[in-house]
């Protein structure tokens, strides 16, 4: 592999494996040690792919301050989210001070080079979680996030249709979309703007687009922030607010499989498998084909025309939309309250099981299915809610129920969590 030495001394697999690349020798500690164990793909396997993809992954998280995703003892055990970079780092690794709404700051990590990928997959960092901004610019975006996340049910030709409405939608207000794979059931458009506005209008702006884009296709996409309330695939537009992140192309995900987040071409769209993208074969893929998003970087547009929706929108009533839970409230915007918590509730919804671990949330919801069998005869697959709950360092799970198509004669009541566990409760 250009521009990778390695060492192959005699050592146990217990051994570091040195790596020396851009002139740095980085020690791979436990090389040998199963991150995802169907395929039983190591941390050296990991190592390996940054390497092979670094040119195209340095495009997509190069350069900007990167939150760290960390799975120590691979993507069976827990993971946490690392904002502060490690106090012990060599002294090539760069750093840059963020300023985060709650008003703490944090030195995250700016990767530059090779090396840097291959010291953050030393680290057990599968995915690359970038912030949308350069380090020499903190306060001003250069790239705009178009997340479209499928409500359950909704299948993958779904999210091809719409992103082919964000294209369409993009290119009457002047800008160059770039889609990618999520690497987990949705996709990801990239829109390179000029570096002149602020997290707030970068925003505002995507939320306009997230508006037009269900406009166009209402029976197909969302912009409604509120779960209950959504159908489709929703147009998350608080992916761009700020201290936001998303995995970035290239990432790898923590998926049985070892997917990654797969950087296409818009005439590939309507093709496209998710699944035909991991961490085993998007290295030949890169050789073959090189970046999809090569020219990125020359598509920088403005974001007047989607500022000035954005203004006939709140003309015609349409003002701001909620906004995360753990922001302040913003002015404009509209009661922070769900449908189903309002004084005249809109959705029945109930509350099912709070876990630190996904899987034990999931295991209290069959426990509850089994309860009540007439009423889970009746639930669709956007009824459950199962939300990820982000805390400082690591999520949650919150499972609720949507009863809306249970008759009402069957409806079950609100019930003791189970499980419940209320330390969380503080996150």
């Amino acid at each position: 592999m250009p521009g990778l030495r390695r060492k192959v001394p005699t050592r146990t697999s217990a051994e570091p494996e040195p790596i020396v690349v851009a002139g740095h020798e980085i020690a791979v500690s436990n090389p040998s040690k199963v991150l995802f164990p169907k395929p039983k793909y190591t941390k050296l396997d990991l190592v390996r792919y940054y390497l092979a993809v670094a040119e195209g992954a340095l495009r997509g998280a190069g350069g900007r301050p990167n939150v760290l995703v960390r799975y120590p003892n691979g993507i069976s055990s827990e993971f946490f989210y690392q904002k502060r970079a490690p106090e012990s780092r060599p002294p090539w690794i760069e750093v840059v001070t963020l300023q985060f709404p709650s008003g703490r700051t944090a030195e995250e990590v700016v990767p530059r080079d090779a090396a840097a990928l291959v010291w953050l997959a030393n680290l057990a960092c599968l995915e690359l979680h970038p912030h949308p901004v350069r380090a020499e610019d903190l306060d001003h975006p250069d790239e705009l996030r178009v997340d479209l996340d499928p409500v359950p049910g909704v299948k993958w030709p779904q999210v091809r249709a719409v992103a082919g409405v964000v294209q369409a939608a993009l290119r009457d207000f002047g800008l160059t979309g770039w889609p990618k794979t999520s690497g987990s059931r949705g996709m990801h458009v990239l829109v390179r703007i000029e570096r002149r506005w602020t997290f707030d209008d970068v925003r505002r702006a995507a939320l306009a687009l997230a508006r037009d884009v269900e406009r166009r296709a209402p029976t197909l996409a969302t912009s409604k922030w509120w779960k209950e309330e959504r159908h489709g695939v929703f147009v998350d537009y608080n992916q761009n607010a700020k201290d936001r992140t998303v995995a970035s192309a290239y990432s790898v995900r923590p998926t049985p499989e070892a997917r990654v987040s797969a950087p296409l071409s818009w005439d590939e769209v309507a093709s496209a498998d998710p699944a035909d993208f991991t961490l085993a074969t998007m290295p030949q893929r890169f050789a073959q084909l090189g970046d999809r998003h090569a020219g990125i970087d020359q598509t920088a547009g403005s974001l007047e025309g989607l500022l000035e929706l954005s203004a006939r929108h709140e003309r015609e009533g349409q003002g701001d939309a909620p906004w995360p839970p753990h922001y302040k409230k913003q002015r404009g915007e509209p009661p922070r309250v769900q449908p189903s918590r309002a004084r005249a509730a809109k959705y029945p919804l109930i509350e099912i099981a709070r876990a630190k671990r996904k899987q034990d949330a999931l295991a209290g919801l069959k426990r509850w299915k089994a309860r009540h069998p007439k009423a889970a005869k009746y639930l669709a697959p956007a009824d459950v809610l199962v939300d990820a709950m982000r805390g400082r360092s690591s999520t949650w799970t919150r499972i609720r129920v949507n009863l809306q198509h249970v008759p009402p004669q069957l409806r079950p009541r609100q019930e003791r969590l189970d499980p419940d566990e209320k330390t969380l409760a503080s996150w």
